[in-house]
């Protein structure tokens, strides 16, 4: 006797697309399938970093910060105009990074899905952006924030910042 298995269907976790839209500020965080720790040297993160630019651009966005840990990424994109698309940026960001990880090294992998959080107009955006420059110090990577090298922005040039 054969019985049908109803298909898997998953949650769906985010909200809808349109939310994502415009002047948003929406935070990300992005992490290697089974925590392999690719994000160690820096010609992989540059490329990263390279790839995260050209995304941003062509998705009206601009990256407040990033940081790379060495199995996960937090990015926080703020959209510039009322058609810029954060959602889109990180999608196609993960899309182009797989498929460099895919040419580079074949056994390392995003996991399926990642996190985000969009920052409400009350929220104080300095907390998140110091609550992503600290992790290094977190993990014991770094005693200072500033001494960690895999992090950027092309909003604030965190050399400055006490």
């Amino acid at each position: 006797m054969r019985t049908t298995q109803k298909p898997i269907v998953e949650k769906k976790h985010r909200l809808a697309e349109e939310i994502y839209e415009g002047h948003v500020i929406v935070s990300f965080t992005l992490c290697i399938k089974n925590r392999i720790p690719i994000f160690t040297q820096h010609h992989i993160v540059n490329e990263f970093v390279r790839i995260l630019a050209d995304v941003r651009k062509q998705y009206g966005c601009e990256i407040i910060v990033y940081l790379f840990m060495s199995d996960h990424c937090h990015i926080i994109l703020q959209g510039m105009h009322g058609h810029a698309k954060p959602l889109d940026a990180i999608k196609a960001f993960k899309q182009k990074t797989g498929f460099w990880l895919a040419r580079n090294f074949p056994h390392v992998r995003w996991q399926k899905d990642f996190y985000d959080h969009i920052l409400r107009k009350d929220e104080d955006i300095r907390k998140h952006i110091q609550y992503v420059l600290q992790n290094p110090v977190r993990k014991g990577i770094v005693d200072d924030w500033k001494k960690y090298e895999f992090k950027g922005s092309t909003v604030y040039n965190f050399a400055e910042w006490d």
